[in-house]
């Protein structure tokens, strides 16, 4: 609706993970050099942790899209299934044929053939858990397990856990020790700062097309910032909505003032509308009583 109003090719702040959009902070760049090192020298298990909305998507989409081909991956999004599902969309996933009922042995020993030729091929096979705080105690064991393929050389499997800050709570609980110990790389990805938001919103402006990335003054910013608190969800959400509140209005420049409409409204306009009356009645009230005192006091 708002993107020939604003000169955009393109919504710029869908909440999809497109590597087009990609900001790189410098905790996101970090966190970015520390994955392709894991899957270039061949790391068993890499642990990525963050809030939610942080990125942690649009990181490993955008290390699949640099291997260029150079790896085989099955990327579960969702990782409440029981071990049997577990296992039968790992190959499915990773183009295996499991026509008919198969048992979990005969899973797993397609599984290894599969991995097996995978490395006569210099292939790699990279597992990705999305969620992975969410997993079930028996799945995290299956995971571990399945880093026991191996040859005498290298791992058949590498496998990256993507998860809420939770998954650093479960992994140091001493019943997942022996997993604990197998992980290689482990890195939490930070929010935004201040200039990095600033520069987030420019950037994904540009992306879009946008002649006068300019779009949001500098008050806007701030409480983007403010509000967002440096995640890129939730900058995305905000910018989304006050675009188009601008454009309802007409509004080229979008300031402070239309930041804080939406995110009332976003909050609950009602619960913010019934504090404003409370508060003007409050400080007549005490204004009044103020005067009253002032009067007496004076003996007018």
């Amino acid at each position: 609706m708002y993107t020939r109003f604003y000169g955009l090719k393109e919504r710029p702040f869908e909440i999809s993970p497109d590597p087009r959009f990609l900001f790189l902070g410098e905790n996101h760049k970090e966190a970015l050099a520390h994955l392709i090192y894991a899957v270039k020298a061949g790391k068993s298990f890499t642990v990525i942790t963050g809030e939610v909305g942080t990125g942690k998507t649009i990181l490993v989409q955008t290390l699949l899209s640099r291997l260029d081909g150079e790896a085989r991956t099955a990327h579960i999004f969702n990782p409440k299934l029981n071990p049997s599902d577990f296992l039968h969309y790992i190959c499915t996933d990773l183009g295996l044929m499991m026509d008919g009922t198969r048992s979990k042995g005969q899973m797993l020993a397609s599984l290894h053939h599969f991995l097996l030729d995978c490395y006569a091929r210099n292939e790699k096979v990279i597992l990705i858990i999305d969620e992975a705080q969410a997993l079930d105690p028996r799945l995290l064991e299956e995971v571990r397990l399945l880093t026991n393929l191996e040859t005498s050389k290298s791992k058949l499997l590498q496998v990256i856990l993507l998860g809420q800050p939770e998954l650093d709570n479960i992994l140091a609980d001493p019943n997942y020790r022996q997993l604990k110990q197998r992980v290689s790389i482990r890195f939490r990805i930070k929010p935004l700062n201040f200039k990095e938001t600033a520069d987030y919103t420019i950037n994904r402006l540009k992306t879009a097309g946008a002649a006068d990335p300019d779009i949001f003054d500098s008050g806007a910013l701030k409480e983007i910032y403010r509000y967002s608190g440096g995640i890129p969800r939730l900058i995305n959400i905000v910018c989304d909505n006050a675009l188009l509140t601008g454009y309802a209005s007409e509004t080229r420049k979008i300031g402070r003032r239309i930041i804080r409409e939406v995110i009332d409204h976003m909050e609950g306009a009602g619960r913010q509308d019934w504090k404003r009356p409370a508060i003007y009645i409050l400080l007549i009230s005490l204004l009044v009583f103020l005067v009253f005192w002032l009067l007496i006091y004076l003996g007018i």
